[in-house]
């Protein structure tokens, strides 16, 4: 690879999917087992917080928030059903950027955002050549 195609090409090849495989991988663990996992068992605050926003069935709110980030996070580091945990997870990042954190400034409800757009971006791309669904997809 010579320095022009380094700095100005797009690497739709292999060192490209590794790269994304990298970080859909990262994404996902960090969102499972960091945000996902540290939500369970379910607290009274976390349903409080959901009920404060003005969701109906509070507790079944809260358990969908916390199982779509551990369950959604497992389902985007193995790249299987990406697209589907990925919507999932970017509308539960959305719900805490915009209503959770509503009054907390911007540096509080930044990684709510970003995760949210991560996401959208795995929902659109989906989880790439090294992928369970890659692999299930060439077999349909």
């Amino acid at each position: 690879m010579n320095i022009k195609n380094f700095i100005f090409a797009t690497n739709t090849g292999t060192t490209g999917q590794v790269g994304l495989a990298i970080f859909r991988i990262f994404v996902g663990l960090v969102m499972a087992f960091v945000h996902g996992l540290g939500k369970f068992p379910i607290s009274e605050q976390l349903i409080q917080g959901v009920a404060s926003v003005g969701f109906p069935m509070p507790v079944m709110f809260a358990h969908a928030a916390a199982l779509s980030e551990l369950v959604g996070g497992v389902l985007l580091a193995l790249g299987l059903l990406t697209r589907p945990a990925a919507i999932f997870m970017a509308f539960t990042m959305f719900v805490a950027g915009t209503f959770v954190h509503a009054a907390d400034p911007f540096n509080v409800k930044e990684l709510a955002f970003l995760y949210m757009f991560v996401c959208i971006f795995f929902a659109c791309y989906g989880g790439g050549r090294f992928s369970i669904d890659n692999k299930m997809g060439s077999k349909v």
